[in-house]
């Protein structure tokens, strides 16, 4: 007891040293969870072994409350794992201990700031733990009162009952007071317990700066694991006070992400009493597990047939059900949308790699990149449409070095009747933001399978759209699409103009070379499946050798294809035009809107021919 609180009063020290040597930085959100984060590493709950950070038997734990990460980097340094010369560098330009935790420090599990998100990331790490490795790990979140107003905190508290993670363990800390203001429920920790506990989750309250109370609390956290009795997970809901132990800062208004001056510090130190700087203290390592052998093995292809009608959903659907054979780490997860992604026949290939998220995408993205992060390739699949109300979660995905597969179906005018609120039209420009994407576009079942097998291959996250409608099998099984490729289907040498398209325009692209062929006029037709990264050699090849570039595309112009081809090409003195949806989309047949839209063949066959004309 006496050495927690002697390392609890060192932990405090570091917190306002490390801020005060920054000059920013949030002291007072850390020095509330002090004594919750103190008893959890060296009171001989937490199991991790410093030296090996990616040890599959660690358990984890992740700060959704990433402004505290002076406490999170003050942890290690009690642990000696960090030094004070290197606290000191908090903040600074070239440190890895960046303002929130990021991947350059070897112990974050996911980078955290966006709040309201570590709980769906450690969710799919105790998937992982519970029903995929069949390990003893168990996941702990600390999260603070303000981000629990987002919804994706409750997403995930919903989807951790339904899967019995009694493995996962969240630490709520209670400090009443946000950035601007009181939180919701301030300090009435009975209503914000009660709502937790109306989704199915084991609640103990405490006061979160006993230690005693927080012995227990983690005791029966334990108990309840092991026990497998309420086969739920647990959370701690932690009374706590901002700024705790420092008289100037504790449970005062308008000090969020405020640190102490110099002098300050000193007047802080000295209330906190003796501090024995040398006092470290000890994690325990976790028990070795016996590492499984990942048996992959060779599953053929289907054989398509060329003009037979598949829908490059489907195609999705039959590609996924060969990876889910093939590599023992590949996940699928579906935002209840399985038996129109077509994910459904990854799960009847096993069961046991299939989650469902429900209609909950925020949730769904954050579960992947924690699945991700422990060695799986998370598929995930929903309507493209529907990727953008989880677009922060994919957002912050990048900041994790993560390896997640995005499929977003139903993309585009083309899905007819539907609407469009059901359109994905905006989802290429999203992920071509995203640091280090690749972003696939495919037209038939061939391509949709070799860009599926592109996409296990590589490392890093992945967005593949695709077509509800069905479309003719243009290419054969041997046929090859690497990342960054295109495929040129049609050129001569006397081509007016190269016609680019994707998926489903590059069948229109398609009917418009063979009306403007019966009318002695010859166009280049490219296939740009990868439009992030671009073929820029075959592009610049066609700028060379053809008058003008008219990309083809089913979404909106800003963000689209036709901007990436232009930026590509900026430096080339060859014009680009682009035909895309510039109207307010509508119910109709899905001709009809490509009609509608002008990106069709008789609007392609038009502006070849104005094109053509152009002086």
């Amino acid at each position: 007891m006496q050495k927690l609180q002697e390392l609890a009063k060192l932990i405090r020290y570091f917190i306002l040293l490390s801020t005060t040597e920054a000059g920013s930085g949030h002291p007072t959100s850390s020095l509330s969870a002090v004594e919750l984060m103190t008893v959890l590493f060296f009171d001989g709950i937490l199991r991790y072994d410093l030296k090996n950070p990616e040890n599959p038997a660690n358990d984890r734990v992740i700060f959704s409350k990433g402004h505290a990460s002076p406490l999170f980097y003050s942890l290690f340094a009690a642990a000696d794992a960090v030094s004070v010369d290197e606290l000191k560098t908090l903040r600074k330009f070239g440190s890895k201990l960046e303002g929130h935790p990021t991947m350059e420090f070897p112990y974050t599990q996911v980078p955290t700031g966006s709040l309201g998100q570590g709980l769906s990331v450690g969710l799919g790490m105790a998937l992982n733990a519970k029903y995929l490795e069949k390990i003893p790990a168990t996941v702990y979140v600390l999260l603070g009162d303000s981000e629990i107003a987002e919804g994706s905190v409750w997403e995930a508290l919903e989807i951790a009952k339904y899967y019995k993670l009694n493995n996962l363990v969240g630490i709520l800390d209670v400090n009443r007071l946000g950035q601007s203001r009181e939180t919701l429920d301030g300090h009435d920790v009975k209503t914000i317990a009660k709502k937790i506990a109306s989704f199915g989750w084991e609640v103990i309250t405490v006061n979160g700066h006993s230690i005693p109370q927080i012995q227990k609390a983690f005791a029966q956290a334990k108990k309840s694991k092991d026990a497998s009795v309420k086969d739920a997970p647990v959370m701690i809901v932690a009374k706590t006070f901002k700024g705790r132990g420092v008289s100037l800062l504790e449970d005062k208004d308008n000090w969020h992400g405020k640190p102490l001056n110099k002098e300050q510090f000193e007047s802080a130190v000295k209330e906190l009493g003796n501090i024995n700087q040398k006092l470290r203290g000890t994690i325990l390592k976790p028990k070795p597990i016996k590492s499984k052998q990942q048996k992959t093995k060779t599953v053929p292809m289907q054989n398509y047939k060329e003009g037979e009608m598949v829908a490059t959903r489907k195609a999705y659907g039959t590609a996924l059900a060969r990876i889910v054979s093939m590599k023992p780490e590949a996940v699928v997860l579906d935002a209840e949308t399985s038996n129109s992604t077509f994910s459904a026949k990854g799960r009847d290939v096993d069961p046991n790699r299939f989650f469902e998220m429900f209609i909950a995408e925020q949730n769904m993205v954050g579960v992947a990149v924690g699945l991700s992060r422990v060695g799986k390739i998370p598929f995930i699949s929903t309507f493209a449409a529907f990727f953008s109300r989880a677009f922060d979660q994919i957002r912050m995905s990048q900041y994790s070095n993560s390896n997640v597969k995005f499929i977003g179906s139903h993309s585009g005018v083309s899905i007819g009747e539907d609407g469009a609120s059901q359109m994905g039209l905006e989802d290429i420009a999203m992920f071509r933001t995203i640091f280090g994407s690749v972003v696939l576009y495919p037209s038939d079942g061939v391509s949709t399978e070799k860009v599926i097998e592109e996409a296990t291959q590589h490392v890093g996250n992945v967005y593949i759209r695709t077509t509800r409608m069905d479309t003719p099998v243009l290419y054969k099984n041997s046929d090859t699409f690497p990342i960054g490729g295109s495929k040129t289907l049609k050129s001569s040498t006397k081509d007016v103009v190269t016609v680019i398209g994707a998926g489903v325009t590059l069948h229109e692209a398609l009917k418009a070379y063979e009306a403007l062929k019966q009318e002695g006029i010859e166009i280049r037709v490219i296939d740009l499946y990868s439009i992030k990264p671009l073929d820029v050699k075959t592009l610049k090849k066609a700028a060379k050798e053809t008058k003008a570039l008219l990309t083809i595309e089913d979404h909106f112009v800003q963000g689209g294809i036709g901007e990436a081809v232009k930026s590509a090409l900026s430096e080339e003195s060859t014009p680009v035009f682009s035909l895309a949806v510039e109207k307010m989309p509508r119910s109709g047949k899905p001709q009809e809107l490509l009609d509608y839209e002008q990106i069709s063949s008789g609007a392609i066959v038009k502006k070849v021919k104005e094109i053509k004309n152009r002086k």
